[in-house]
């Protein structure tokens, strides 16, 4: 099995990837959980692992006293802090570097994309991307290469890291071990990436329905 189907496979199956962890290594799942999130949120290059299930995922285990909520609430939290603070710096010392760089693993859409959101939601950007896949992991790197000051950076990381911790792990404790949900696992897994993208998507589709209605307009 390749990077890329181990990968799938993890994110698809996240639920039962991390019993067997539970099961073999006890309470070093916090410290699998944390570098996860440290490095999703942290690293320019990593915007593929699966920040959102993963946190709905342990607080499901939460649920089930697998591991302790009020352990992993403050634990996650600073993960996705000090992720976030790392990726500002690497983005402020040596963003031109990496971006200019052709060999670097970096797609400059996805750069692009997060440019669109910080010209439209300006430091709240900080915040809102916690909340969707890949700009989640570009934006602090952009703050960083940016003009935004780190105090000013520093607030929105802080509520949004907290906020974003809060909103997922809670839910996987309140919701995870529903019934419905338990048994259609991977498809509700699916259902979170896609719910997730919604952000990214609806811009895409108005500007191809702009496009269309100016088309429209020329050839009328």
């Amino acid at each position: 099995m390749n990077i890329i189907q181990f990968l799938i496979d993890f994110v698809l199956h996240i639920d039962v990837h991390l019993a067997e962890f539970i099961a073999a290594y006890g309470t070093l799942t916090y410290a699998l959980l944390f570098g996860i999130i440290f490095i999703e949120t942290g690293l320019v290059f990593t915007p593929f692992l699966p920040g959102d299930s993963l946190l709905f995922v342990a607080g499901a285990f939460a649920a089930l006293k697998s591991l302790n909520l009020f352990v992993l609430l403050p634990l996650l939290m600073a993960a996705a802090i000090l992720g976030d603070t790392a990726n500002y710096w690497i983005g402020h010392y040596l963003g031109e570097k990496i971006v200019a760089n052709p060999r670097m693993p970096i797609n400059r859409k996805h750069l692009d994309k997060t440019h669109k959101f910080f010209e439209k939601y300006g430091g709240k950007t900080i915040i809102m991307a916690r909340f969707v896949p890949i700009i989640r992991t570009f934006a602090p790197f952009v703050a960083g290469a940016g003009s935004m000051t780190y105090g000013k950076f520093l607030f929105y990381n802080v509520v949004g890291g907290c906020l974003w911790v809060a909103v997922g792990t809670v839910a996987g404790y309140f919701f995870g071990n529903i019934p419905i949900i338990k048994d259609n696992f991977t498809l509700f897994i699916l259902g979170i990436i896609f719910v997730s993208f919604i952000p990214m998507i609806i811009p895409v589709l108005r500007g191809l329905f702009k496009k269309k209605k100016v088309g429209d307009v020329v050839k009328s």
